[in-house]
């Protein structure tokens, strides 16, 4: 069965940190449901943290109210960004490992749709130090369970 078959709903999990890679991923993702609907973007950004345990309970409350106000300006760019596109679209962040997270949420997609068609979009980092250690996108391509997309 193709991605083209009537029914199915095409859900792109779209990688989202307001970096220039990433406004291009969600603008390839409203392009594409515009001229193949149905389906839903899903706007994920991910917050992360290589360690809270050495810091205090007020630390972390800090660290989180300003998780929150990061999360409400990206919400408030996608907004901008998929205004005028029509496309259905939601959005969510989480805290962790960015690749891991991005995995879990096509995993959730994946289960509560199960005939329909996940992709995870996100855009590349031109940096040399991502290419030579490995960056999300690189990561995802290795392990991701559904397909993935990455813009340039």
């Amino acid at each position: 069965m193709s991605a083209e078959t009537p029914g199915r709903e095409l859900h792109l999990i779209v990688g989202f940190d307001g970096s220039p890679p990433a406004m291009r991923a969600l603008d390839t993702s409203a392009r594409l449901l515009a001229v193949r609907p149905p389906g839903r973007i899903m706007v994920v950004w991910v917050a992360h943290v290589t360690s809270t345990e050495s810091l205090s309970a007020d630390a972390v409350a800090i660290v989180e109210h300003d998780f929150g106000q990061v999360a409400r300006e990206l919400q408030a760019a996608a907004a901008e960004r998929l205004g005028d596109s029509q496309v259905p679209w939601d959005f969510q962040w989480r805290q962790g490992r960015i690749a891991h997270e991005l995995v879990a949420v096509a995993k959730s997609v994946q289960a509560a749709h199960p005939d329909d068609v996940v992709i995870i979009e996100v855009g590349s980092s031109s940096s040399a130090m991502h290419r030579m250690v490995g960056s999300v996108a690189v990561n995802l391509a290795h392990h991701s369970p559904v397909p993935v997309t990455i813009v340039p």
